[in-house]
């Protein structure tokens, strides 16, 4: 059985380790071994939680180990999980119990689908990626490797949300709207044109902030 070891031990990180219990796979493929942190005191105060294993640089990647992270900034996220991977880690995917996969929904690797998330039929997530509790991400959209979607988002058919983007908690995608690369939508928005790569928008309709 594989061993789990989740990046961050922050409030991230203790919230991916309850959300790991409840995966699928969890006690079947893999049990969970502890966190990596560079902050050794992180869980100090904190009871319940397996222990601190080292930090991410120094860690030795033993045979059973496998991989999640719990960074919500994207950049940090790609340097903890590339620092591993250039070791020879392994990311599995984590999807929880109560997650609705529709037909042909396809997930990449080290991606975590948070609980009562939809996806609908010919989703695709890609890898590394973060969709939060009760989000929706409906039939034929696409979410490009790194990209972020937080709590009660929704992406309406047809969607393109790409790489390193990130759409912030109750924001709406309307049909077939594009999010382009490290764009950012935030919260509370709703999407009715291409949000331009590495841009901010806001508003309802949403607007161009950066």
């Amino acid at each position: 059985m594989k061993e789990l070891i989740i990046i961050g031990a922050g409030g991230m990180g203790r919230t991916i380790f309850d959300m790991a219990r409840e995966c699928m796979g969890y006690g079947e493929k893999f049990v969970i071994k502890g966190f990596l942190d560079d902050d050794s005191k992180a869980l100090d105060g904190f009871k319940g939680y397996p222990p601190i294993l080292g930090s991410i640089k120094d860690y030795e990647i033993q045979p059973k180990d496998v991989f999640t992270w719990s960074m919500g900034n994207i950049q940090s996220r790609k340097r903890c999980c590339e620092a591993i991977i250039s070791r020879g880690g392994e990311f599995i995917t984590l999807i929880h119990n109560t997650v609705r996969l529709g037909t042909n929904a396809k997930v990449g690797r080290g991606s975590i689908i948070a609980a009562f998330a939809c996806l609908g039929a010919d989703a695709k997530v890609g890898d590394f990626v973060l969709v939060q509790a009760y989000s929706v991400i409906a039939h034929d959209v696409n979410v490009g490797n790194w990209a972020r979607i937080d709590t009660h988002v929704v992406c309406v058919g047809g969607t393109e949300v790409k790489e390193e983007a990130t759409v912030y908690t109750n924001s709406v995608l309307n049909h077939k709207v594009v999010v382009e690369k490290g764009a950012i939508v935030a919260a509370c928005s709703f999407v009715i044109k291409k949000v331009q790569a590495g841009t901010t928008v806001y508003g309802n309709p949403a607007k161009r902030l950066v």
